[in-house]
């Protein structure tokens, strides 16, 4: 691993809760905000970053992605990286670990977790299945 860690849902909350420069960045394609839903930070006087990095349909790597959070983030805020089930978010925590960014996590099981005995998504594991604030795109 290559960033400061992997963290739940849960402990991402507290983090941007106790840490009033901490930011969330919602790394999931626009269609995935759109149809899944976003999460709600309304309650933190906060509001997610929403900077795909990689973008639909073809998965391309958004190779702005860095450049579009050096415009919105100081490289010494402590960052959480969210996508729909933890891989692309680590990536991205990767990439900006190594771009200079000191303080980057992972929300390990994203927004949706895996999925359950039925294929579904969001109810075990990830931001909805943790009942975090959460609301349709």
């Amino acid at each position: 691993m290559s960033y400061t860690g992997d963290l739940s849902a849960q402990d991402s909350w507290d983090v941007l809760n106790a840490d009033e420069t901490s930011i969330l960045i919602d790394v999931r394609t626009t269609a995935e905000w759109n149809l899944v839903g976003i999460p709600d930070l309304s309650t933190l006087s906060k509001e997610p970053l929403f900077l795909e990095w990689q973008s639909y349909p073809t998965m391309a790597i958004n190779q702005d992605f860095i450049a579009q959070v050096k415009a919105k983030a100081d490289e010494g805020q402590t960052i959480l990286c969210l996508c729909r089930s933890g891989a692309r978010s680590a990536a991205a925590a990767t990439a900006l670990t190594a771009a200079g960014f000191s303080t980057v996590y992972n929300i390990a099981e994203g927004f949706e977790g895996n999925p359950n005995a039925l294929g579904q998504r969001g109810q075990t594991g990830g931001w909805k299945a943790a009942n975090l604030p959460w609301r349709q795109g």
